[in-house]
């Protein structure tokens, strides 16, 4: 049996705002297995970097369980989790303001090794394989990130979270702000990594094609929930949620004769201050029946095989 390394259980960020609440996340559960690249994609504003710092613990969970190596960490002292930061880290959208502008790239990746006791020697000597992992020269290592691309700097901020082996990597965006050549280098680097060191990532994308490509499970969100969530074939060849169908229909064709008609959705996304009642993808959905999905949200279904869908029409 596969080794779980992340249980996330009805996991809920609610901000206030005067006399309501904006219901970021509402709910959430998901696993993820060691060694698995589990995707999450939806439109902006739906939650997903939201759920990412509830589970890093960059923003507090209002309520559910967030579970990491068997230990239950969503309301860990704050000085109890540099243990786990030693386990997970996380990798951000924008690699410009991922390093201190004063400090060398060689200083920053040491930083990391001391502040979590490393030898000298174990410090080079994993910085020596990180850059050859991440291709890039040492000779960089002098270097300040005013000088270095943001192709160069997020495949070192890449090669840093990654300096005490982490059971779990959380990659934001971590290539949306790139070139497309650049993004396709960092994602075979990335999926390489994964492999040589036995290690999960949560990958957060608005970028279907990019989710396809690394994928083993995907979860769909919408305004705060997972609609539907599976492995990436059954995601991508056979999806159910009419708002999953929805969003594979909005991709750009391969070729310009391809057969495949985008699916328009009747209005705008609702205001997270005034959410729908019941179904909150409803009042967008083909197929909404005031009865039934004005009155009640629906729950996620497994229909087999790990494939779960909140729909009231499967």
């Amino acid at each position: 049996m596969e080794e779980t390394v992340l249980q996330v259980r009805q996991l809920k960020k609610y901000y206030p705002w005067k006399k309501n609440k904006v219901k970021a996340v509402d709910g959430v559960e998901f696993d993820i297995k060691k060694g698995e690249m589990v995707s999450i994609v939806g439109e902006s504003g739906c939650g997903k970097s939201t759920l990412a710092r509830c589970i890093i613990r960059l923003e507090e969970a209002t309520g559910g369980q967030v579970i990491f190596d068997g230990e239950d960490i969503t309301f860990l002292e704050h000085r109890k989790m540099r243990p786990v930061y030693e386990k997970m880290q996380m990798v951000f959208q924008n690699p410009y303001a991922a390093f201190n502008p004063r400090q060398s790239i060689g200083a920053a990746l040491k930083e990391v090794g001391h502040f979590y006791k490393m030898k000298s020697d174990e410090i080079d000597k994993r910085i020596e394989t990180l850059l050859s992992y991440v291709n890039i020269s040492g000779e960089l290592l002098t270097r300040y990130s005013r000088e270095l691309s943001g192709g160069q700097l997020q495949r070192l901020a890449i090669a840093r979270a990654l300096m005490v082996h982490p059971q779990l990597l959380i990659a934001d965006e971590a290539v949306s702000a790139l070139d497309v050549s650049v993004q396709a280098q960092i994602l075979n680097i990335l999926m390489d990594i994964k492999e040589k060191e036995n290690m999960s990532v949560l990958f957060i994308s608005h970028d279907l094609a990019v989710v396809e490509h690394i994928s083993d499970q995907v979860l769909v969100m919408y305004l705060g929930k997972i609609v539907e969530s599976g492995s990436k074939k059954r995601i991508f060849e056979d999806p159910i949620h009419p708002y999953t169908r929805a969003l594979l229909a909005s991709r750009p064709r391969e070729v310009p004769w391809e057969n495949s008609k985008a699916i328009l959705l009747k209005g705008d996304l609702p205001s997270a201050l005034d959410l729908p009642k019941g179904c909150r993808f409803g009042p967008r959905c083909p197929n909404y029946r005031a009865q039934i999905c004005g009155k009640t949200s629906p729950q996620l279904t497994d229909l087999g095989n790990g494939h779960k869908v909140a729909c009231h029409f499967i």
